[in-house]
């Protein structure tokens, strides 16, 4: 490769042309207004409208509908004009809530306090406390933290740090209507005050007097009168329940144990003879079948559309896993209402773990049912709806299953499965020796690709029901599903980097694209469409022996992606690093942004780690349940129990990050020395990321790495010396042990770091 120029400057029409498009533009603008994005989103799912279905009737593309909503884009003529009818027609029909009502009686709900200073006023993004009543005798408590003006809606932004900018997503500061049964937010944290009386920090500062004494009192009054809860995330969904968080002192007081015992925390739950369990059962309130353990559900039966159920999150019961909240669980109150309420909004009221939490957003933003059209007595029946994975679960096909599905329950019990008989998409763990020019080199250069497995998802085709088995079929690389095919001809060696375009490239130093390993193939194995797919993207052709294809398929993660996408940068921009910094800007405002807010660090925590144990949550094995070999187990009930959805999401975020290594290497000349998961490590003569990725007037390189807060992009993981990874290796005698593993701090363990 040589002589070509990559990128470069463009060709502008003169001033007065543009000028001239401009003022078209701003012409078109007065005559078909638009409300503001976050409107339009509001609208549409009002109507229980698709983003597809929007696109269809404007004849775009979805995506363009989605930045639309995102405030990334705007419509342009002819669409705008169409685009700003329907949403007139729409919002003729759907009008916008009211704000909360007035609260200023007795009858109009549990007593409010305002929080002096409280931290958590700085972080309810979406929604205000309703005006309050008469201050009750106590006060909160005031952790550091800025005051704020008061107010009757509450802000669609967080607090910031000095001099930040406002979040990227929706590019929008515009108060979001506050739906009146939830006037108080998603969830409480309820405590006892030094004086013993119960009360409820909520979001946004607000502190509620919490009358009941116990636990079967405690989810009346939030179901009657404490207005928690939060709006359904679709339009043909549910509205979340409302989440009450005990500390320690409130387990004293409701009588419950403020630690599980060893026997209790192995079952997960409080045995069923324990007093409050009785309780519980005397007014008639039922548990799940997980039981009163550290995520309590406590419910009865639905009445119509009637729901009546509380969450309850016990965090002295291990419910917030370090590993994701880090120090969520000894914040005080009013600071753990504000990391869990900014974590609400953004993301959704959490449910369970993040992993559990990331597996319901798939639902909530696909309900499996939808109302029908109404019938000609006007009444409804529940109906597929189309799009989600439906309310009954599919058997994968044999090669998803994972060892011990009842599919495999008639392999000989010590049988090993190969490639040819196992689909095995999983994330790098790969690493090689160092060669002697990179030994003369100063250091070795972690960087991290940001929401690398949620980028992998976003635009991504999964199948939505069954698989259908073909024998010989000719490759698609838009149909989902998995395939057996040979791909040990493709040779890295030579290989397509764009159109027309070869690259001679060291083989020897570049991990395979197609097993987690990087070792090549050597005969037929399973692979999911994106791996297949790449291997006719680096100009080698393919013929499937057979596959397992899912001809009902679709987008399913999109909306799940851009959820968790704006929840991310949101809260980022919030720390100070903001979507459009240059490079080295960027690379500023990355070092120490955890300092600059504690707490909101803890967000981007936990918002991470929902991506990550959502999709794991796809193929979940079994979990104790006495379970055997070949006997069926709980997680296979769920229609959310998709094997072939998380092998395909991981192979293309493999494949996406083989891509960038292999267009910098053919720029370059740069090879990884270690790939762990989302993690490349390159040696180079400085510390930075900018010593070795290329730009030129401050644009990457295209197709390659490129620095920046997005998904996708990718920020400095850290930075050791050469000679800290020759003498790891040598103190471990290990010439292939994975540096990207201990790159970050240069302390080698074997800890788990939940990931």
């Amino acid at each position: 490769m040589c002589g070509r120029v990559w990128w470069g400057g463009e060709v502008l029409s003169d001033e007065e042309e543009l000028f001239s498009a401009v003022d078209a533009l701003l012409e078109q603008a007065v005559r078909d207004p638009l409300p503001e994005p976050a409107e339009r989103k509001r609208l549409r799912e009002a109507a229980g409208l698709t983003q597809d279905q929007v696109a269809g009737a404007l004849q775009t593309r979805r995506e363009a509908v989605g930045n639309w909503e995102a405030g990334r884009t705007e419509p342009r003529p002819p669409k705008r004009a169409a685009y700003a009818r329907l949403l007139e027609g729409l919002a003729a029909r759907f009008p916008a809530p009211g704000a909360a009502g007035n609260t200023s009686t007795a009858s109009a709900g549990p007593t409010a306090t305002p929080a002096r200073e409280a931290a958590s006023q700085t972080s309810a993004p979406h929604t205000a406390p309703a005006p309050h009543t008469a201050p009750a005798p106590h006060t909160a408590p005031a952790p550091a933290a800025a005051p704020r003006p008061a107010a009757t809606s509450r802000p669609a932004s967080t607090s910031r740090r000095p001099g930040a900018k406002t979040a990227t997503p929706g590019k929008t500061t515009a108060a979001v209507a506050v739906d009146p049964r939830f006037a108080h937010g998603p969830l409480a944290v309820i405590d006892v005050g030094a004086d013993r009386k119960v009360v409820a920090y909520c979001t946004g500062g607000l502190v509620l007097d919490v009358p009941a004494k116990s636990i079967p009192a405690l989810v009346d009054w939030t179901l009657q009168e404490a207005k928690l809860g939060q709006p359904k995330l679709s339009g043909p969904g549910k509205d979340a329940d409302p989440l009450l968080v005990l500390t320690e002192s409130a387990l004293e007081r409701y009588g419950l144990p403020t630690t599980l015992t060893e026997e209790e925390r192995l079952a997960g739950r409080l045995p069923e003879g324990h007093k409050v369990i009785k309780q519980l059962a005397r007014a008639e309130w039922k548990l799940t079948k997980r039981g009163f353990g550290p995520w309590a559900r406590i419910y009865r039966p639905a009445k119509g559309s009637e729901r009546a159920c509380v969450q309850l999150c016990i965090p002295s019961w291990h419910a917030l896993d370090s590993r994701h909240w880090g120090t969520a669980a000894q914040l005080p109150p009013a600071e753990l209402a504000r990391v869990l309420g900014a974590y609400a909004s953004r993301v959704m009221t959490p449910c369970g773990s993040t992993a559990v939490t990331g597996l319901e957003l798939m639902t909530a933003l696909h309900p499996p049912t939808r109302a029908s059209a109404p019938h000609a007595d006007g009444t409804r029946h529940s109906e597929h709806n189309p799009g989600s994975l439906g309310k009954d679960p599919v058997d994968p096909a044999p090669c998803e299953a994972p060892d011990g599905h009842p599919l495999l329950a008639d392999l000989p019990r010590f049988h090993i499965r190969g490639p040819g008989e196992k689909l095995l998409e999983e994330a790098y763990d790969w690493a090689r020796p160092m060669t002697d020019a990179e030994c003369t080199l100063r250091h070795l250069v972690g960087i991290d690709v940001n929401m690398a497995f949620a980028a992998g998802a976003n635009g991504l085709i999964v199948g939505l029901g069954a698989p259908t088995h073909v024998k010989a079929p000719v490759f698609d690389p838009k149909l989902p599903g998995s395939w057996l095919v040979d791909l040990s001809h493709v040779d890295l060696s030579r290989v397509k980097v764009g159109k027309d375009m070869w690259a001679d490239l060291d083989a020897g130093l570049l991990p395979s694209p197609f097993t987690p390993k990087g070792e090549r193939p050597d005969g037929p194995a399973w692979y999911a469409t994106p791996t297949v797919a790449y291997a006719v993207e680096l100009g080698y052709d393919v013929a499937p022996i057979e596959a397992y294809v899912r001809y009902d398929n679709g987008r399913y993660l999109d909306a799940w992606y851009q959820r968790l996408r704006d929840a991310y940068l949101a809260t980022m921009a919030d720390l100070g690093v903001d979507a459009d910094l240059a490079p080295a800007d960027f690379l500023a405002a990355m070092d120490g942004y955890q300092e600059r807010d504690p707490q909101l660090a803890i967000v981007v925590s936990a918002i991470k780690a929902t991506v990550k144990g959502g999709l794991g949550k796809l193929r979940e094995r079994p979990r104790g349940e006495g379970w055997r070999p070949g006997e069926p187990w709980r997680a296979l009930a769920r229609p959310t129990w998709r094997p072939d959805i998380r092998a395909a999401v991981i192979s293309r975020t493999r494949i996406n990050l083989h891509r960038k290594i292999v267009k910098h290497a053919a720029f370059t000349g740069q090879y990884p020395v270690a790939i762990l998961s989302d993690c490349v490590v390159y040696a180079a003569n400085g510390e930075s990321p900018l010593d070795f990725l290329p730009y030129r007037d401050g644009k990457p390189l295209p197709g390659g790495f490129k620095l920046g807060i997005n998904p996708g992009l990718v920020k400095h993981e850290g930075t050791q010396t050469v000679l800290w990874g020759e003498g790891v290796r040598e103190q471990f005698d290990a010439p292939e042990l994975n540096l990207a593993r201990y790159i970050k701090d240069g302390t080698v363990t074997d800890a788990d770091n939940g990931e």
